[in-house]
């Protein structure tokens, strides 16, 4: 890890980096039907590097580990996590893999939809994975765009030397939480709660009885489950309720998520409680929904914190 002033969080994060490419739409095409974009970029993203860049932005001492290909796009990826003050020691090289890529399609709304090639991020080896704890961390960030064998090693490898884990639980899978080791936090959204307990996600009695399930399924870690515009729905050993999400026009929800979880990390491991943590998420989270693109909308602590004075 980089030298870290002693009051910044060391967060380890392990997972996918992709290049984006960003297209605005006004609707998704019905199937056989053509319609004209209105524009497109490219853009650093993966749910991985999302975490680890937003993290870093909102003040933590960031590591980063995972794959990138050969290539134009594994070049310019790690060029950005390294401007973003994001450790890439840990993130490998493949020679047989492109790097992973993603076209993403906004819609008018900010709703999205999104293809994803893993490309190198699948070859993240199970040998590579004991080297990434050789350093000391407060925690371990892991997502599900990678193999299912790496995160539920790196979980074991976390508990072996008491690191928490906080699993930001997509894209949508039927991933054995239950085999997960040291989870100190699972955070779902709607559609990844339906994929892992197979109940919905439509009112808060619904939020309460899958958070309920998942607890009990990752071994009583704490369940935040993000649920966009209506906010997070919490449970704790201490609090069970809805955190309220902060209204804002959203222009691209990508990444939205991703902030969430950075924030709401960054925050916990500070000392705020798991609520103001989560507020914390909330509001770096309706920030990023306000700008296009992935990592291009990540707040800073700055704009986090100005956002919440004005909301006081």
């Amino acid at each position: 890890m980089p030298v870290c002033q002693e009051k910044r969080p060391k967060i380890l994060v392990i997972g996918s980096i992709n290049m984006d490419m960003v297209a605005r739409i006004d609707h998704i095409p019905l199937p056989g039907e053509t319609v004209l974009g209105q524009g497109y970029s490219f853009a650093p993203g993966g749910k991985g590097a999302n975490a680890a860049v937003a993290a870093a932005r909102l003040g933590g001492c960031v590591a980063f580990a995972g794959c990138v290909g050969d290539d134009s796009y594994g070049q310019a990826l790690r060029k950005t996590l390294t401007d973003e003050g994001v450790d890439d020691r840990l993130l490998r090289t493949a020679q047989d893999a492109p790097t992973g890529y993603a076209p993403i399609l906004v819609q008018a709304g900010g709703e999205n939809s999104i293809i994803v090639f893993p490309g190198a991020n699948r070859s993240i080896r199970p040998e590579d994975v004991p080297a990434m704890f050789r350093e000391p961390v407060d925690a371990v960030m892991m997502q599900l765009e990678i193999p299912e064998e790496i995160v539920l090693l790196a979980s074991r490898e976390a508990e072996a030397r008491g690191i928490p884990v906080i699993l930001d639980a997509g894209p949508a899978c039927s991933f054995p939480l239950e085999e997960m080791r040291g989870l100190a936090i699972v955070s779902p959204n709607e559609t990844e709660t339906m994929a892992l307990t197979g109940l919905p996600v439509d009112s808060e009695a619904e939020a309460r009885a899958a958070a309920r399930a998942l607890r009990e399924r990752s071994h009583g870690a704490d369940v935040v489950l993000k649920m966009g515009a209506r906010g997070a729905y919490l449970l704790t050993k201490d609090f069970e309720g809805m955190v309220p999400a902060f209204p804002v026009e959203a222009v691209d929800t990508t990444a939205a998520g991703d902030t969430f979880t950075a924030a709401m990390t960054v925050a916990y491991l500070r000392g705020e409680p798991l609520e103001r943590a989560v507020r914390y998420g909330c509001a770096a989270g309706a920030l990023a929904t306000t700008r296009l693109g992935a990592q291009p909308s990540l707040p800073t602590a700055a704009e986090v914190e100005a956002f919440l004075r004005a909301r006081e």
